[in-house]
């Protein structure tokens, strides 16, 4: 196991959890939202494309999580850690832009500042533990 800084390991940690636990989410959310009520019943092509879509995002997700917070706890290979730790950084810091060009949970006010203070801690915490491993891979 590398060490690790303290505050590394709690932010890429935090932010490993969380990217899980949407991914866990997400898989509920076209039930919770009642997404298919929006799109024509006889378009079964799409329908099955958006659960497609959805049940491999909310996969990916999970995966991503988890291979980050393998990687923050047992990896060997600093390079390796940077490119996943890289990898997420810019999966959320495509997710902040997203949110703030165009919000969703508009509907539900705390809905959409929940999910832009979910998105950018969780994009906080990769980009820091990120530029930690960086500093640490420079000074080695």
């Amino acid at each position: 196991m590398v060490k690790n800084n303290v505050f590394e390991l709690t932010l890429v940690s935090f932010a490993s959890l969380a990217t899980i636990a949407f991914g866990i989410w997400h898989f509920f959310i076209p039930s919770q939202w009642d997404w298919y009520s929006y799109v024509v019943p006889n378009a079964t092509e799409l329908i099955v494309a958006i659960k497609a879509m959805n049940s491999l995002f909310s996969l990916c997700l999970i995966l991503i999580g988890i291979a980050d917070f393998l990687i923050i706890l047992y990896g060997n290979d600093r390079f390796s850690r940077i490119i996943f730790l890289s990898l997420s950084s810019i999966l959320w810091t495509f997710r902040v832009l997203i949110q703030i060009i165009t919000p969703q949970g508009s509907a539900i006010p705390l809905l959409q500042y929940g999910m832009s203070s979910g998105f950018f801690l969780i994009w906080f915490a990769f980009t820091v533990g990120l530029l930690l491993e960086i500093k640490r891979h420079k000074g080695s």
